[in-house]
């Protein structure tokens, strides 16, 4: 198989490391190992036990356990760990797709609920979000799009990049949908519960048995570092993802499994420091987008810390984009690795200096090229315009 490039990667690999400030990445800030320890009560005599053995293929029984608690219906035999969700996503790809397969997937999206099918030979139908709809997904154009051929339907909600999500309604009605067609509802849900005007929706295994959703550590939690997720499904899919894991990283290590367990344990706490400042944060976003209404426009986001800001003015978003990492120090990622040039992803997750030093920073790039393209004008335009 050739997999296809991932945009977003190559992306962040360009700035993420490099850039003074972040401020187009879709998690929150990551928490320090010390301010971890103190938030969760964890002591260096939790981690002098721990034994470096091989761990079990689906994760520590225990570490399943909370998962299940926390959610899923209480059963661990119905989750597997894994490093990170992207590992998961491979995983359920690879276990359950063969070439010629519809996949329903949505645009835009993470690049890797969509590339692995695609590079498998699966033909996607994409169910659009539309910014004239402000980006609220129409269940009726995704019933347009399943049918007896469908074999799977993938999508996360809260939604990166957007923001957008679904009504309790909404998700039950997509449920019914798939169930239909006796497809794979493939759900992930890394942004659950980073929501401003809802609670978390339910999770879809709890109530459709060829459901499988996705969680991590990376988000909301601010634990990417720990390279942490995991799935919920049925024993029956757990088993053949698990053959596909022979091949690939076997197990997690127990050192993180005895972090994560006990940050599980504890993600309320985890969970509540950052969503705290996501308020905050998204509303300095929206402040900024309100004076920037000649350069930008936006759809308030419903969850997660990420809005897909649509951009005015700017001939080459993408080189726009370059700019702000090379000349200011900032990354923003630009709609290209979405498949959606005309826009950019703006991340509010991380801390507030940064935030708003970085809009400030892209304010002077916009208006540095509003400047340059009046500059190029022939005089009488420019004089014309001063009128």
């Amino acid at each position: 198989m050739n997999i296809t490039r991932a945009h977003l990667e190559d992306w962040m690999r360009a700035y993420y490391f490099s850039a003074e400030i972040d401020i187009g990445s879709s998690g929150v800030e990551n928490f320090s190992m010390a301010e971890l320890r103190d938030l969760i009560g964890l002591n260096l005599e939790d981690l002098d036990v721990v034994k470096f053995d091989d761990s079990p293929s689906c994760g520590k029984q225990s570490m399943r356990q909370v998962i299940a608690d926390r959610w899923g219906d209480g059963d661990p035999e119905k989750v597997l760990t894994t490093h990170g969700s992207s590992e998961v996503i491979f995983l359920i790809m690879n276990a359950l797709l063969q070439a010629g397969d519809e996949v329903v997937v949505l645009n835009p999206c993470y690049h890797a609920l969509r590339n692995i099918a695609e590079s498998i030979g699966c033909h996607l139908r994409e169910w659009n979000l539309r910014f004239e709809d402000q980006f609220v997904p129409d269940i009726a154009d995704a019933k347009k799009l399943i049918n007896a051929k469908t074999k799977m339907v993938v999508v996360n909600f809260p939604h990166n990049p957007t923001g957008a999500t679904l009504t309790p309604e909404q998700q039950q009605e997509l449920i019914d949908a798939v169930s239909e067609v006796n497809a794979y509802l493939v759900w992930d849900s890394a942004f659950s519960e980073l929501v401003y005007d809802s609670a978390p929706l339910p999770d879809p295994v709890l109530t459709y048995e060829r459901a499988i959703s996705l969680g991590t550590l990376s988000k909301a939690y601010g634990l990417a570092g720990l390279r942490v997720g995991w799935c919920l499904a049925v024993p029956e899919l757990l088993e053949r993802f698990v053959h596909w894991r022979d091949y690939t990283t076997l197990y997690l290590s127990p050192l993180i499994e005895a972090i994560a367990e006990r940050a599980i344990e504890k993600a309320d706490v985890l969970r509540d420091v950052r969503l705290t400042r996501a308020r905050k944060n998204l509303e300095i976003l929206a402040h900024w987008v309100e004076q920037h209404r000649q350069f930008v426009e936006w759809v308030r986001p419903k969850g997660g810390v990420t809005s897909f800001v649509r951009m005015h003015g700017v001939d080459d978003i993408e080189e726009f984009c370059h700019r702000l990492g090379r000349e200011q120090g900032v990354m923003v990622v630009p709609g290209s690795c979405f498949h959606n040039p005309e826009y950019a992803r703006f991340g509010f997750g991380g801390p507030t200096a940064d935030l708003e030093e970085g809009l400030a920073r892209v304010s002077l790039q916009l208006n540095a090229g509003t400047a340059a393209h009046l500059v190029s004008q022939p005089q009488e335009l420019m004089v014309g315009q001063k009128a």
